[in-house]
């Protein structure tokens, strides 16, 4: 199979890509900075527009978008969110038009999104019938999936609404290891808001189950069958690493640290991946518990 992925320098590009080339897959990566000595890179520039690299897309079998700036790698202004839609919009809107323009499009389109497409909905339980939010996450999302569809009229669309992907090489495990290795680590505001958590292995298959299921159209969430409050994900990251989990981060210092970032962490989603489990996806790590002692037990 050829694959081609948009956004594959990231933990979860680079995830995809390993198991991929790993099974005898062709991938081949669109990257702003081809790396040297990588025949599979392909330069783009996704501004809107079908370019030279649109190659990489004609007679592809599936391609993957996970392009976009990363949400909390820095602190939002107006720019940055301007960034950060930007960076989402015009690059799923380049990847439709190239794959409606194909000679011969790709068989699926799978596109990112992201969970934050909902909203607040406290202990309210998300599927992916509930309606979007109103902040700038959520519109964000809508205007990110609405491009992704442009490309349904030639070929099967998934969007997946992705939670946090725990992968101790990276994202928000990778980044609370070492203050709770030091024993400083705990919740977040008063810790209860919702996690919706998946295991990168989880995350990394579902995708999988996407490109080989063709009944697969439309919004998925991907995330675990049963996400936790923050409280809960710190009680259980501390025991499985031996350490206090006791030290919360009180809400208004947060939101000094990175801004209006904090108020989507500070709500969070009880997102389940419904569509899923309906459909048949099997989950390998369905507890946080045996998630944490799978990722935690290996070497990096």
């Amino acid at each position: 199979m050829t694959i081609t992925i948009a956004g594959g320098s990231g933990f979860l590009g680079r995830a995809l890509i390993t198991r991929w080339r790993n099974d005898g897959h062709l991938v081949r990566v669109l990257t702003r900075k081809p790396r040297p000595g990588e025949p599979d890179d392909v330069a783009w520039k996704p501004d809107g527009s079908v370019g030279p690299w649109s190659v990489a897309i004609d007679g592809a079998d599936a391609v993957v978008n996970l392009s976009g700036e990363g949400i909390a790698d820095r602190r939002w202004n107006e720019q940055r969110k301007h960034d950060l839609h930007a960076s989402r919009v015009l690059s799923t809107r380049s990847l439709a038009a190239a794959i409606a323009t194909a000679a011969r499009p790709p068989a699926v389109f799978i596109s990112g999104s992201a969970v934050g497409y909902y909203g607040a909905h406290g202990e309210e339980i998300v599927t992916e019938a509930t309606p979007p939010g109103q902040d700038f996450l959520a519109t964000l999302c809508v205007d990110w999936e609405r491009e992704a569809e442009q490309a349904s009229a030639v070929t099967r669309v998934a969007m997946v609404r992705t939670g946090l992907v725990l992968d101790k090489r990276g994202g928000v495990l990778g980044q609370m290891l070492t203050p709770f290795r030091l024993g400083v680590g705990g919740p977040l505001g008063n810790g209860r808001q919702f996690m919706p958590w998946i295991h990168i292995a989880d995350w990394v298959g579902l995708l999988r189950w996407l490109i080989d299921n063709d009944g697969a159209r439309g919004a998925f969430n991907g995330t675990a069958p049963t996400p936790v409050t923050n409280a809960e994900f710190s009680r259980a990251l501390g025991k499985a690493l031996h350490r206090p989990a006791l030290v919360p981060m009180p809400g208004f210092v947060l939101k000094v640290l990175v801004g209006e970032f904090a108020d989507s962490v500070l709500t969070g989603q009880r997102a389940v991946p419904a569509r899923a489990e309906e459909m048949g996806y099997k989950f390998r790590f369905r507890t946080l518990g045996g998630a944490l002692h799978d990722l935690l037990r290996r070497p990096v």
